[in-house]
């Protein structure tokens, strides 16, 4: 394959899938990692892609976010291991709120069954997953349901978390950075969230490397209002030391 034959290729991976990995980009096209990133360099430049640690996203991206059932396709695996080890930070009772999110949503389907529990969701799939399982009450706070998220946002929603207050909350992020802290591309997602940090006592994000080095539109938190982040082997050992200076653990499942 030709140089040029590969940045059509990875212009559309990266529009179809949301993001691509460098690693995963090196594998499909049997090229170097070296080779791959000088790729993405060149379509940097070109305007048609932004690089972010450890891959690259849509150049629009700032202004808006991919689908949810195309986000739900993109680190599988990764995700998967996240929400093993994010399972023991789940209590034997008490309360629990969980973000909307891909990754969030998979702890949803491996939510155990042997604890009496009390769930309060923004998101529409977690509050179905869970509301046939035995010992969980579900309550799901109102608001505007946002199409790409299926989140519930805006003046109800943070309502009901005004006056709420959970043993732990999972929290997704589209965006890590030790200079930005948590970021989301929506503004009424990120009121939420913030919404949501502020009603748990204990407060655990979710994420896969490649949200690491990404800063989107509206920033929701500090790392400080952190105390644990659950992420992948994929992120390099630096930027965790990095993240961990600003306060929160840093997990790699």
């Amino acid at each position: 394959m030709f140089a040029e034959e590969r940045h059509q290729r990875i212009v559309e991976l990266t529009r179809t899938n949301g993001r691509v990995d460098a690693s995963e980009l090196a594998s499909t096209f049997g090229v170097s990692i070296e080779t791959i990133r000088r790729d993405l360099a060149t379509l940097e430049r070109r305007g048609l892609i932004k690089k972010v640690h450890g891959g690259a996203m849509p150049l629009d991206y700032l202004g808006g976010e991919p689908a949810l059932a195309v986000r739900d396709t993109v680190m599988t695996g990764e995700k998967e291991r996240i929400v093993k080890t994010a399972f023991a930070e789940i209590p034997n009772e008490g309360s629990v709120l969980i973000d909307a999110g891909t990754t969030t949503s998979r702890l949803a389907e491996i939510w155990p069954s042997d604890r009496d529990l009390t769930v309060v969701t923004n998101a529409l799939p977690i509050a179905s997953a869970l509301a046939f399982r035995p010992r969980t009450t579900v309550l799901m706070t109102g608001g505007k349901v946002r199409g790409k998220t299926l989140a519930t946002v805006d003046d109800w929603a943070l309502q009901a978390l005004a006056s709420t207050y959970v043993d732990v909350a999972f929290i997704g992020a589209n965006g890590i950075s030790a200079e930005r802290g948590l970021t989301t591309p929506d503004i009424g997602e990120a009121a939420a969230k913030r919404a949501m940090i502020g009603a748990a006592r204990r407060v655990v994000v979710l994420a896969d490397h490649t949200k690491f080095g990404n800063d989107c539109l509206s920033r929701f938190a500090d790392l400080s209002a952190v105390d644990l982040i659950i992420t992948d082997t994929g992120l390099d050992h630096r930027i965790a030391t990095e993240i961990e200076a600003a306060g929160p653990k840093v997990v790699r499942a």
